[in-house]
């Protein structure tokens, strides 16, 4: 399939032509760019013929309308589809979803959370539905990929009433945040989900996400945009307080203060150029301003970096993007100078050569660095690409229910942790069976022992693991007084330790984690229901008032596996749900996990 991909930013007009199959290949490269005194730059590459230059562009709106042009005199045909990158999705897109009379105005409803952004976007739809109107049109969201952020990332301490009404943290750059994760594990050799990975996108716009096990976890843009890093224009972080205090001084309105937030403040407002190059050309000349706005911007990204490394508990890579982020040298340095507490150390040979040609994401830390650094060219239109192809080629699934169970709290238990709690040479005592092939209740039962208090009767599960691990409710977690991530089964790194008593003994181990929600089914029950192994999908459990969608739903694949989803006691009472009940997937909100 031949995919047309747009990606219109808040400064640029990018946009490419892919072929997707076994492999998603670049058959055309173009884009607009550096928008100044009514005309732009631009750049357009097929094969071995690559040209650039100016163009009679003022704005996005014109260099938009100028790509069907381009497209025909460089010969590029066959179009099939059309994918766009959306900035802001809200809470209701959690992956692609097609661009058509329905989408189209809540997207628009949500401009005011992203001015610079959406509009331009949309722009984009509307001359691609214009031009190619029998074409399917396909938005990937820059919000989706952060949905999976938890609560406590993404809500604002502030009155209820606000958060009725929507306040919330969101993310942005996930398209590229999720690309640059799995570039960066396929050049270490890992798998993305057992690796923690700082993503440092810096351009125009600039964003830090923490990828904690190939799911992000955080991300320094909140509700809008405008959060977090200094960025070209906006501002990035400042107290809300300012506002109060800019209306009372200077008179200023709320309009004016936001529309300064956006427009007039980061880089062009610390020097008058919003362009990193100017900057440094600038601090390099002895400019005061641009050395400020320099160290400012560095000093900002090393925060988020040392934060979220903390808040994984610790970090296998930093990957370095964007315009910035690729090409600038210096910057990487005054970044990554000051980290050498947490592991990190750069070799300032290869941070000086780095290349980037042919999608390579090269290491440019030192031999004694205990967290690679890596730098790789974001590619959101390839990633744009397979998401769209994906998406059309998922199968129409069938409407079947999905049964749900509730799991309480238990243990796996490894042959080690059953000696030491029972005794040498102890075997457990298999009870009722479980409906997974294979799985039963022991007849035992343990205690959970934490800083705050106890639970009894803990059930055990069989067979024996290699690992032990403990799961249990984030209610649990608060009797205990433990922190428990929310962790996939068997993702057990990096876990918390509780401590596990039994009749001969007691054992302090890791492995305590709230089991994230997930579907268990077979080979042929997921080809019905066009489920893939790792896909995440929303699921609608319940009826009336109390009904729920769960959303970031894990499918596992298994030979022989019973179709039933599992949540735990917390879920199961938010949706007033008993001991089991159905589901039913919510279809428009079914996405792919990262690395699939």
């Amino acid at each position: 399939m031949r995919i047309l991909v747009f990606n219109a930013g808040s400064s640029s007009l990018k946009f490419g032509v892919f072929d997707t199959g076994a492999e998603t290949v670049q058959v055309f490269k173009g884009a607009f760019e550096r928008f100044r005194d009514g005309g732009c730059d631009f750049r357009f590459r097929r094969d071995a013929r690559d040209e650039g230059g100016t163009a009679p562009h003022a704005g996005l709106p014109e260099a938009i309308a100028a790509v069907p042009g381009v497209l025909a005199d460089w010969g590029v045909e066959g179009i099939a589809a059309v994918g766009h990158r959306i900035a802001h999705g809200g809470p209701d897109f959690a992956g692609p979803a097609r661009l058509d009379e329905d989408s189209l105005p809540r997207i628009e409803a949500l401009t005011p959370l992203a001015p610079l952004h959406n509009p331009a976007n949309l722009a984009a739809v509307r001359l691609a539905i214009k031009t190619w109107p029998d074409l399917p049109q396909v938005g990937v969201f820059d919000t989706a990929y952060h949905l999976t952020n938890p609560a406590r990332a993404t809500t604002y301490a502030v009155p209820e009433a606000w958060r009725e009404a929507g306040l919330r943290r969101f993310g942005f750059h996930g398209t590229s945040h999720k690309y640059v994760a799995v570039r960066a594990a396929e050049e270490l050799g890992q798998k993305v989900t057992d690796l923690r990975i700082i993503s440092v996108h810096l351009g125009n716009g600039a964003s830090v996400c923490a990828v904690n096990l190939g799911r992000s976890m955080d991300s320094s843009m909140g509700l809008t945009p405008l959060e977090g890093l200094v960025m070209g224009t906006r501002s990035g972080d400042v107290d809300p307080g300012a506002f109060g205090y800019l209306a009372r001084q200077l008179g200023l309105t709320i309009e004016a203060i936001e529309t300064a937030l956006y427009n007039d403040s980061g880089l062009k407002g610390l020097t008058g150029s919003s362009d990193m190059r100017d900057v440094e050309d600038r601090a390099a000349a002895g400019d005061a301003k641009a050395q400020l706005a320099i160290n400012l911007y560095a000093y900002r990204a090393r925060k988020y970096v040392g934060a979220y490394a903390a808040a994984m508990g610790g970090v296998d890579a930093v990957v370095f993007t964007g315009g910035i982020g690729e090409n600038s040298a210096s910057m990487r340095r005054r970044i990554c100078d000051g980290l050498d507490f947490m592991g990190l150390r750069l070799d300032h040979d290869h941070n000086a050569a780095v290349r980037l040609a042919d999608r390579a994401a090269p290491q440019i830390q030192a031999l004694e660095s205990r967290v690679a650094v890596i730098v790789t060219e974001t590619a959101e239109q390839l990633q744009i690409a397979r998401e769209v192809a994906a998406h059309l080629a998922r199968p129409e699934p069938q409407r079947r229910p999905i049964p749900v169970a509730v799991s309480g709290r238990h243990v796996h238990l490894s042959a080690e942790a059953v000696e030491a709690l029972f005794g040498p040479g102890y075997a457990l005592t298999p009870g009722k069976p479980l409906r997974q092939p294979g799985n039963w209740a022991a007849e035992e039962r343990v205690t959970l022992e934490g800083p705050k208090g106890r639970l009894e009767r803990v059930a055990i599960l069989g067979p024996l693991r290699k690992r032990t691990q403990i799961e249990i409710s984030r209610t649990d977690s608060f009797a205990l007084g433990i922190d428990a991530p929310v962790r996939d089964s068997g993702a057990l790194d990096g876990t918390p330790k509780v401590r596990i008593i039994g009749p001969a003994g007691h054992l302090d181990t890791d492995g305590l984690i709230v089991a994230a929600r997930h579907i268990h089914t077979n080979p042929e029950d997921a080809a019905a229901m066009g489920l893939a192994d790792g896909q995440l999908v929303d699921v609608r459990i319940g009826d009336g008032p109390r009904a729920l969608t769960f959303t970031h739903t894990l499918v596992r694949v298994q030979p022989d596996a019973f179709t039933e989803m599992h949540i735990d006691t917390d879920e199961a009472n938010a949706a007033g749900l008993g001991g089991e009940g159905e589901g039913a997937l919510v279809k428009e909100r079914a996405t792919v996990a990262s690395g699939a």
